[in-house]
């Protein structure tokens, strides 16, 4: 079987490449004729939301965007104005947003890193090697909120980084006007590049419109690198001689352990980051006993899965350039995932080199060293990771990974293994983005393992206006072991495809309707089929955005281990049974213009063992505009089995508040009771953003048994961070 798909997938990969060979030979960058020629200021610029500079008055301007959504035949009825320019530290934005509707804008909150469709904004994207590949966003709501990430894959962007920039939000009675400067030490570029990919995003939910300056087509985002127009410098775009930034941080706090019934400990601890630009595109990132106190916890959920659930990262100093390392393999194929690093035992130091050697090869390099965790018995461990991806064919690449893990401690009784992984992936993007793939392949070293230690995987998608049409294929054997990854499921060859038509009526309440056909078959090694699930939808939208997805759903299961359809560790169903069910699902979402907006879901049919299960979940949200925003995120779960499991039901809710007094001043309070798990968790943290990147936070955390009331443990932090640019 192995030699067969080997020989698979060099037919499938000699194909695409001859395919796109001859595709990109004739075609040139989609939106190459959209050029913005930016010129050096003329006369200082305070960023203030005011176009009263005659630097302003002299730059160039962009207008005439065109519509995204609803559809992507005109040119946008709601007027927007971008003007740019620079001097010898910043890069320069002002934007002039004319209202087409009377009334106020819509926006959930003045908090960092905002929900893209439920907000009135502008937002940008620069792409400083023109490759159409990875690059920056920044931008802001309506109500000063600001926007920024580091995009990866082509249009997909990871709003967890966060750098230190400026900006301004100011209205008018016929508009609002967003000027920003971006500092050159905040992003990477190459000296001498004179042409950048850029575009300009504007989401007006009044109108319900989306629009962009060089034209996208509806079915991608206006992120999208690949419709990118071009920046054109009127001279090399500056640099610096020195770009080093210290990132200290002091923190005090108190914990109490009531489950162990210690006194309580005080902490207090000094650490830090420092960000080193090697050069202006490569980025040295080091930490010293770093602490990640003030993330966001983990959103729960009813967890009736077989296998492990996955939660994204969001500690800083693993962000940026992260898709280097997290964005090879699939979402349950991931040879690296940087949770399995730090969270159960301290970080002592680390330290990453990531970024642009030049237009076509990127490179990652990352060493980290944790110490022996004895409360949860865990070796102290070396952890090491190299990657590298070189562009080919306009927009694809090839890219490789190596990732190790050496065990430094010795723990009584610790079970840590020594581990590596090695892998080579080629991922297909066309020029116009219509055509994407990926062929990988991953082979691990385990101590004691030999033989069934590979991953072999391929998918290749075409997706246009109006059509869908995937196809996924995985082999993972079953000593395949990634101990610094995410591989929730071994020993197993999966085919996944998918199709989807979509309609779009004239003249109707009706954006769009379609149907989607899709299934997961599992087979194990030996091509027996263990399990699958197929999936028939019909998905509307609205010409308001509102949305309504009805599915009908048929799973067949073998298991192939023990297994609780309760998830709470009650007896276990036998390997070997078999259990087949059909359920409908129905998932319908409000109109993001609303000041009250929803997403519910209903879930009901069959189950494991002959049962029977209804689910209903969602998230429901009202927002005072632009200081308070409430949402409440629930799951009712009935689950109705023969002994000894019988009738068992789970509620999880979570009321989240989010208060912003300024768009540098928030207070968040997230309430999470999961009666699956026993638990309720309050998170409650105040962030005073005192200057760009630099924070004062303020972190209440408890957990708790919800019945009869327990306390496990309770934390105060109070932590201050300071961004100091030498």
């Amino acid at each position: 079987m192995l030699r067969c798909y080997l020989r698979y997938c060099a037919h499938l990969l000699s194909f695409l490449i001859c395919c796109l060979c001859g595709h990109e030979a004739i075609a040139q960058k989609a939106n190459a004729n959209y050029r913005y020629h930016i010129r050096r200021a003329t006369s200082p610029i305070t960023v203030d939301g005011m176009m009263d500079e005659s630097a302003w008055l002299a730059a160039d301007s962009a207008t005439d965007f065109h519509m995204v959504l609803p559809m992507d035949t005109s040119l946008s009825k709601v007027k927007t104005v971008v003007r740019m320019t620079y001097d010898d530290k910043n890069l320069y934005i002002l934007v002039v947003n004319y209202n087409l509707l009377p009334g106020p804008n819509m926006v959930e909150s003045m908090k960092r890193d905002f929900s893209f469709v439920k907000n009135d904004n502008f937002i940008f994207f620069i792409d400083p090697f023109d490759a159409r590949t990875d690059g920056f966003t920044f931008g802001a709501n309506a109500a000063g909120g600001q926007w920024d990430g580091s995009m990866y894959a082509g249009g997909s962007v990871d709003l967890n980084w966060d750098n230190k920039w400026y900006s301004a939000v100011k209205h008018y009675h016929d508009k609002w006007i967003f000027e920003a400067a971006i500092p050159f030490k905040s992003i990477r570029y190459k000296k001498g590049i004179r042409e950048w990919g850029i575009n300009f995003s504007r989401n007006d939910l009044k109108s319900a419109e989306k629009s962009s300056w060089a034209p996208v087509p509806r079915q991608f985002p206006t992120a999208s690198l690949a419709y990118t127009g071009t920046l054109v410098w009127d001279e090399d775009p500056p640099t610096s001689s020195s770009n080093v930034s210290v990132i200290p941080y002091a923190l005090a706090g108190v914990t109490k352990d009531y489950k162990a019934g210690t006194p309580a400990q005080f902490k207090r601890e000094i650490g830090g980051d420092a960000k080193i630009a090697v050069t202006p595109s490569l980025n040295l990132d080091l930490t010293v006993n770093p602490d990640f106190s003030q993330v966001d916890v983990d959103q729960q959920v009813i967890d009736l899965s077989r296998y492990q659930l996955f939660f994204p990262e969001k500690r800083q100093f693993f962000l940026e350039n992260g898709d280097l390392f997290y964005n090879f393999g699939y979402s349950d194929i991931r040879p690296f995932f940087s949770r399995q690093i730090g969270l159960t035992q301290p970080i002592d130091f680390g330290a990453r080199l990531t970024g642009k050697l030049d237009k076509d090869w990127r490179m990652g390099a990352m060493d980290i060293q944790t110490g022996n965790s004895i409360s949860n018995n865990i070796d102290a461990a070396n952890y090491g990771v190299l990657t590298l991806q070189r562009r080919i064919l306009d927009r694809s690449n090839i890219g490789f990974i190596f990732v190790n893990k050496d065990v430094t401690g010795i723990l009584p009784g610790a079970t840590s293994i020594n581990n590596s992984n090695v892998g080579m992936e080629f991922n297909l993007a066309s020029r116009s983005n219509v055509w994407t793939g990926k062929i990988l392949g991953l082979k691990s070293f385990t101590p004691g393992e030999n033989g069934h230690d590979l991953v072999l995987a391929d998918h290749v998608q075409y997706f246009s206006k109006y059509w869908q049409l995937y196809l996924q294929e995985e082999y993972v054997g079953k000593n395949y072991t990634a101990a610094v990854g995410f591989v929730p499921r071994v020993g197993y060859v999966k085919i996944n495809p998918l199709i989807l038509h979509n309609f779009f009526p004239k003249k109707s309440k009706i954006l769009s309707h379609g149907i989607q056909a899709s299934s997961n078959y599992f087979f194990n090694e030996k091509l027996q089929r263990t399990d699958n699930e197929s999936v028939l939808s019909y998905i509307l939208t609205l010409r308001d955005r509102s949305t309504l997805t009805i599915s009908g759903i048929n799973d067949f299961v073998k298991l192939q281990s023990p297994f609780d359809p309760t998830n709470t560790r009650k007896d276990s169903l036998a390997i070997g049974t078999e259990h087949r069910y059909n359920t409908l699902d129905i998932l319908v979402a409000s109109k993001p213009q609303s000041v009250f907006t929803y997403q519910l879901e209903a879930t009901g049919g069959g189950y494991y063992d002959n049962g029977h299960r209804l689910s209903l979940s969602g998230t429901v949200g009202y927002r005072f505009q632009p200081y308070v925003n409430i949402a409440i995120n629930g799951n009712y779960t009935d689950l109705r089995l023969p002994q000894p499991y019988g009738d068992t039901r789970f509620t999880l809710v979570g009321p989240k508040v989010d208060v912003t007094f300024t768009n540098t001043l928030y207070f968040t309070t997230y309430v999470q009771y999961n009666d699956q798990q026993k638990d309720l968790n309050i998170n409650a943290r105040f962030q005073w953003r005192y200057r760009p990147a630099s924070d004062l936070f303020i972190v209440y955390a408890e957990n708790s048994i919800p019945t009869p009331y327990s306390p496990i443990n309770r934390q105060l932090i109070i932590k201050w961070t300071y961004w100091w640019n030498i």
